[in-house]
């Protein structure tokens, strides 16, 4: 894929992360499916933080320095410190949007020579901003498959009989 095409997914995904947040109750966007997994807000709260450490935040470092070190983060200390669940729905989206905003751009900007830079990560080795570019449509799509799943797991109680038809 292109960055253009890339960007555009981002987008597409962005809006939908928003728009799951301001469609939910802050009961479901706070509720977590079982011990130890994160509720929606962490979900996005984890996209937030991928984004300004794990890819634009890489993508930058790699654009301004050549073969630079690219340092791994604690992804679940950083959860927990962040306090996602405790937060309203509405203090996400003020923090998410931007970040996405700058992100999608950030993207959209990339040509030729910038793709194949790289930096080199201590447990995956070199990383171009092309891989960057493609992992982040990745693990964009898996969070916000978590996020779903999350409403699909809080609203299944309620749904009587008609969970027969998914059991079918």
């Amino acid at each position: 894929m292109t960055p253009v095409e890339i960007a555009d997914v981002l987008a597409l995904s962005g809006a939908a992360y928003a728009s799951l947040l301001r469609s939910v109750p802050e009961a479901v966007a706070t509720w977590r499916p079982a011990h130890g997994e994160w509720c929606i807000n962490e979900c996005v709260g984890h996209i937030v933080e991928a984004e300004k450490r794990g890819f634009a935040g890489r993508i930058r470092i790699i654009l301004a320095d050549d073969s630079p070190r690219l340092w791994p983060w604690d992804q679940p200390e950083v959860a927990r410190l962040r306090g996602d669940c405790a937060k309203a729905p509405e203090q996400l989206l003020v923090e998410f949007e931007p970040v996405r905003r700058e992100s999608v751009a950030l993207v959209r900007s990339l040509v030729g020579e910038q793709l194949r830079r790289e930096g080199i990560h201590p447990q995956v080795g070199p990383l171009t901003v092309n891989d960057l570019i493609h992992e982040w449509v990745h693990h964009d799509g898996n969070h916000l498959r978590q996020a779903y799943a999350n409403l699909q797991a809080y609203v299944w109680p309620e749904m009587g009989n008609a969970q027969r038809f998914s059991r079918a």
